[in-house]
């Protein structure tokens, strides 16, 4: 079995350019305490990878050719293009306390496929006290929060 090598490297959390050696004011940024040691773990092989296969663009479905889930909220179905494009991910951003949460659950709360609920900040709980208070009883909701 081959053995695991270690290299120590340092990398500019400002930039994110690598050095063999520290520096206490990183070369290519300027900035001052920015570059930490880091450990890289190698097992000696190198992997080979397939090339990416190449597709003629006119063989690539176009996002307005795709069908689009409605939420049922027209004026978000409208800034989506028309409604979620299957598979997508979707991240709501703004300040604390204008609504993203509950915009986001009455959204999917519309939709008729299978959704997966992500909250960096709610616990399960709390996304399902919410979803209680807006009358949202959904079996296609499955829910992962911040524990």
């Amino acid at each position: 079995m081959a053995q695991s090598k270690s290299k120590i490297t340092f990398l500019c959390s400002d930039c994110g350019n690598d050095f063999p050696k520290w520096h206490g004011k990183c070369p290519s940024c300027g900035e001052w305490g920015t570059v930490k040691e880091f450990t890289v773990s190698t097992n000696g092989k190198r992997s080979r990878r397939e090339p990416r296969k190449t597709v003629p663009l006119q063989d690539v479905l176009y996002g307005d050719e795709l069908e689009r889930a409605t939420t049922g909220i027209p004026e978000v179905d409208r800034v989506l293009g028309g409604g979620i494009l299957p598979g997508s991910v979707i991240l709501l951003g703004g300040n604390p306390g204008i609504g993203k949460s509950t915009l986001a659950l009455q959204a999917v709360a519309g939709l008729k496929q299978n959704v997966l609920y992500v909250s960096a900040e709610e616990s399960e709980g709390q996304i399902a006290l919410r979803a209680r208070r807006l009358a949202i009883d959904s079996d296609k909701l499955t829910l992962t929060g911040e524990n």
